[in-house]
């Protein structure tokens, strides 16, 4: 989860498509599309493993575009393959 926050400040959009699962994963990625948001902060509220191969994630991040601050508070699935998680999608997401 942090790697792909990372990924998402530092607009690496092979990485956060390598990190996604192959059957949520969108054929492309453009991150400098304006607006561009300046992240600026990510906290991860809860993490769960429910079993050896499925998690959820819990976070908040925080950006700014245009000086105006934004919150993203998302809840994610994720699917362990091979020894790898992927990001499978978004349970519940909302920005504010």
């Amino acid at each position: 989860m942090r790697s792909r926050y990372t990924a998402y400040t530092r607009r690496d959009a092979p990485y956060l498509l390598a990190t996604w699962h192959p059957d949520t994963r969108p054929a492309s990625l453009d991150l400098d599309e304006p607006p561009l948001p300046a992240w600026i902060g990510l906290d991860v509220i809860r993490h769960q493993q429910q079993d050896d191969s499925h998690a959820i994630v819990e976070f908040v991040a925080r950006y700014k575009i245009n000086s105006r601050a934004f919150k993203l508070h998302e809840t994610s699935r994720f699917l362990r393959q091979a020894d790898q998680w992927f990001y499978l999608d978004a349970l519940d997401a909302q920005t504010v």
